[in-house]
């Protein structure tokens, strides 16, 4: 049996696909998968397809408005209708590019949503969660501080018994090692509380505090100073400094992705204390926790990237 190697048309306007011509031709036809300028099925083709440094998430309108403003980021719509706001950050070493999304709604699963938009479209090397949480430290996560966390402790599995005994069961999970090591340098060179000058006018005059420790997550918006869950984070570990809404999405979400074949991002989670998860807990103190916690994200930068 021959086999044809092509077909070879002369004239103009001719259009040939799949087509065999003599006894026992045979079309071999190329899944379009297979085809290399062709995208795999339920992939989005990046709109830009260079690198993208680090991928943020953030949940209120004032947190990605800091972000903004601390590393001008401009507002980019995909063709499908989601917005992103991107940019670049020039440090001593190199220009990083950057990359944030806003979740629709507060909470572990419209942040996983938020994450996967960011991977399908930009596929960053680090995501970044940075906002605001509540503090249960009295020392440490005084209104205006920022914790840097690179553990999140879940904090919503549990055992409900009879006669109301309720046995919370955490998940604990740590940001990669260079992740870890980064963030180490970073206090290493500012020191242990950093402290940095205000980010608002109003408070240009004072410093604020910059400490490591973990973050507590769950489901729960926490405005009292004895709830069970404080205790229990309490008792946990003494050096869970803040709670939020979104970091054990982030954790989970890195932890599912990492049977990929691809490299997976590292995180970490920046939160500036804008409440004390009590009886007071209220909007007052976001603008100032949201734009405390996009400037140390920005002094972060040259040691992550």
């Amino acid at each position: 049996m021959n086999t044809n190697r092509g077909i070879s048309s002369c004239g103009n306007d001719n259009t040939i696909s799949n087509n065999a011509v003599g006894n026992h031709a045979r079309v071999i036809a190329t899944p379009p998968a297979e085809r290399s300028d062709a995208p795999v099925a339920g992939s989005v083709a990046p709109t830009d397809r260079g690198t993208w440094d680090i991928g943020i998430v953030t949940i209120l309108s004032e947190e990605l408005r800091a972000l903004c403003d601390e590393l001008k980021l401009e507002r980019h719509k995909e063709p499908g209708g989601l917005y992103f706001y991107r940019g670049e950050h020039a440090t001593p070493d190199s220009t990083v590019r950057i990359v944030a999304t806003q979740t629709q709604s507060q909470g572990q699963r419209s942040t996983m949503a938020a994450l996967e938009n960011l991977r399908r479209h930009y596929a960053p090397r680090l995501w970044a969660l940075v906002g605001v949480g509540g503090g249960i430290h009295d020392e440490h996560a005084r209104i205006g501080n920022v914790i840097v966390s690179t553990e999140v402790v879940y904090y919503e599995n549990r055992k409900i018994n009879p006669l109301g005994d309720v046995r919370r069961r955490g998940e604990h999970r740590q940001a990669p090692a260079q992740v870890v090591h980064a963030v180490n340098a970073f206090f290493t060179e500012h020191g242990t509380p950093a402290r940095i000058h205000g980010q608002l006018a109003s408070q240009s005059s004072q410093d604020y505090e910059v400490y490591p420790g973990l973050i507590g997550s769950g489901e729960a918006v926490i405005a009292d100073r004895d709830s069970d869950i404080r205790r229990y984070l309490a008792h946990y570990n003494e050096k869970v400094l803040a709670v939020d809404m979104e970091a054990g999405g982030l954790s989970q979400y890195w932890q599912e992705n990492s049977v990929h074949d691809e490299s997976n991002p590292g995180w970490i989670v920046i939160r500036g204390v804008s409440d004390n998860a009590d009886e007071e807990k209220g909007h007052a103190h976001h603008e100032l926790a949201a734009r405390n916690a996009a400037h140390v994200l920005r002094l972060l930068l040259p040691f992550l990237c």
